[in-house]
Order: C-alpha cells, then structure tokens, then sequence
C-alpha cells in the first residue's frame, strides 16, 4: 500500500470507529471539531517547520503532491486519524468507567450492598459469600 491509501484508511477507519463502532459521535459536536483545529495548527506548525527546513523530506512519488505549509494532505489525513481515534476511545472509556463506576456506587465495593440501597437496615452479600 502507498502512503496516500494508508493515509486515507486510517481516516475512514476513524470516522467509522467513532460513529459506527464506539458509537461516541465526537465527528457531530463543535467542541470536537474546535479541538481538531487547535490540533491542526499545531500539526502544521511542527510539520511546516520540520519539512520547510527538510529534516524530514517526502519522496515525491510516494505522495499526492498537494501540500498545505509544506505538510502533504497525507500527513493531516494521519494526524486527523490519530486525532479522532484517541479523543473517541477517551470519551467511550470514560463513559464506561462512569458506568460501571455508578454501579460500583449502589453496590458498594466487592458487591455488598450498601445499607439503606434496597431500604435495608443491614449490607447483603450479592455475591453468594
């Protein structure tokens, strides 16, 4: 596979594990996509500055040829993929920690009952112990 196919499967791979996959959403809100941006500034500057003053340089055949601040659309393709995998396996992985966290609350730790969480005056073992 070239650069630019992998570049643009990691991008659809991304936009599919946040919609389809985990189910996050992130691609529809605003706060998402202001994130993005402060990202993508960031992204150009470094890349503008590395690949500008050729500490890293791009065979011309390996990529597409448009650039933006000297980064190939290749690059921002990767960086939006890194970008939105991170920030939707975050918010999934907190989602389910505050599941599974709320759950942990009405139970108690090591699945005794809390007093008082089914209007009991004593903790229940749940767990058959």
């Amino acid at each position: 596979m070239t650069y630019s196919q992998l570049a643009l499967l990691a991008a659809v791979a991304a936009v599919l594990v946040d919609l389809v996959v985990l189910r996050t959403r992130l691609l529809r809100r605003r706060l998402y996509w202001t994130a993005y941006a402060i990202v993508l500034g960031c992204q150009l500057l470094t890349n503008g500055i590395l690949a500008g003053r050729q500490v890293v340089r791009y065979d011309p055949r390996a990529i597409l040829g448009p650039r933006l601040v000297y980064a190939p659309v290749e690059d921002l393709a990767f960086g939006f993929a890194m970008v939105t995998l991170t920030l939707s396996t975050w918010v999934w992985s907190g989602r389910r920690r505050a599941r599974r966290g709320g759950r942990a609350a009405r139970t108690g730790r090591r699945g005794v009952r809390s007093a008082g969480s089914r209007g009991d005056a004593a903790p229940q073992q749940t767990n058959g112990g």
